[in-house]
């Protein structure tokens, strides 16, 4: 059965870290509508005043962080002694969980352009304090396919045309698509059910069912096997997501995410007392 339509995004920008400029498509609001998925930015800009202020030193706990770069090297490093550059077609998959103090700083790229979004997924009661660990996913380790129709699709996260991706053994079982769709092409893959699932627009202009969408639309779907789209008069491009999910409640306050306020008023004291990070750099 085709998803239908459940809700469309547009976002709204706002200023995070010390000053970034970006545009916010969901989140703290909707947490119920994209479980396991928390929060979604969009920092594509051609403009370096956008982006340079970055995000000094700032904590997480209890979620995972998903950064995918598409144009500009962003700068990272951690309370672990962790560091590292993420880069055009890179992907950063950091599992937080128990605590980690870090930094990212968009450096842009040679013309000044700085094109990546950032995914906030929740950790599950079960693996909110699990260690912290990194996936750091070059581009040329991330598979693509392309269908008979001329669709092609970059494998993150789950699979298409029977090909993976490289961020597997994942607690919400995710799936994480980049696809692009010809001109007048019809696009389809099975989802699973029970699951959220969403795409998010980022070039060209194109049809879900009947809705005509374009950059920078998120069609959250509703319950089935499958989901279809169809390219426009350009070209579409769409990051397809999917997670299964938890169920659970939640208490959010800046970049912590726990169950109860207790937990999250307990990971607030430790930072002032300097008892936040569990494990520690070797």
């Amino acid at each position: 059965m085709r998803r239908e339509i459940r809700q469309v995004f547009k976002g709204e920008k706002v200023t995070e870290g010390a000053g970034v400029r970006l545009r916010r498509i969901f989140g703290f609001n909707e947490t119920k509508l994209f479980d396991p998925f928390l929060l979604l930015d969009d920092f594509r800009s051609d403009t370096p005043e956008d982006f340079l202020p970055g995000f000094p030193w700032h904590p997480h706990r209890g979620i995972e962080t998903i950064t995918y770069v598409l144009k500009g090297d962003v700068e990272h490093g951690d309370s672990l002694g962790n560091k590292g550059v993420i880069s055009s077609g890179d992907v950063q998959w950091m599992t937080a969980g128990s605590g980690i103090i870090h930094q990212e700083m968009p450096k842009g790229d040679g013309s000044g352009s700085m094109h990546g979004f950032q995914l906030w997924a929740n950790l599950p009661a079960s693996h909110k304090m699990m260690d912290p660990r990194y996936r750091d996913i070059k581009a040329a380790d991330i598979p693509a396919v392309t269908r008979e129709n001329g669709t092609t699709v970059k494998i993150i996260a789950g699979s298409a045309g029977g090909v993976f991706g490289p961020a597997a053994d994942i607690i919400i079982d995710p799936e994480y698509l980049d696809c692009t769709v010809p001109v007048q092409t019809e696009f389809s893959h099975d989802t699973k059910r029970g699951y959220t699932v969403f795409l998010y627009v980022i070039g060209g202009e194109g049809r879900v069912n009947e809705t005509a969408v374009a950059d920078q639309t998120l069609v959250l779907f509703a319950d089935g096997d499958a989901v279809k789209v169809c390219g426009g008069d350009r070209p579409l491009r769409f990051l397809l997501l999917s997670g299964k999910p938890l169920h659970e409640s939640i208490a959010w306050r800046g970049p912590i995410v726990m169950n109860t306020r207790e937990e999250l008023d307990r990971a607030f004291a430790e930072l002032q007392d300097n008892t936040f990070i569990r494990q520690k750099s070797s």
